[in-house]
């Protein structure tokens, strides 16, 4: 699993590769503190190159959506695949976030 983070323009964007899942997720909620750190901008979550994802990362994806709401940003999830479009509407999370397609 790897984690780009890039900032142009007041939006940050955590380009996320690879399989996000419970062996990994501390690993990368450590790599993406520095978007809680800054949610008071938006947040771009691109997942075009994430294959999976597991409650663990989901948990990361909430616990970035309450900084970005206590701090007055905002959240994007951008290019989900259909196997994670699934698991967002089996759990809610399509109603939670604004998705996007590039």
């Amino acid at each position: 699993m790897e984690v780009k983070i890039t900032e142009k323009d007041n939006v940050m964007t955590a380009q996320l590769i690879g399989r996000l899942d419970t062996a990994v997720s501390q690993e990368v909620a450590t790599a993406l503190q520095p978007v809680i750190d800054q949610a008071n901008k938006t947040i771009v979550l691109d997942c075009k190159e994430l294959s999976y994802i597991s409650s663990s990362g989901l948990r990361i994806f909430l616990t970035i959506r309450k900084a970005a709401a206590g701090k007055g940003g905002k959240v994007i999830v951008r290019d989900i695949n259909n196997e994670i479009r699934q698991v967002f509407m089996m759990t809610g999370f399509l109603n939670l976030f604004e998705i996007q397609e590039s």
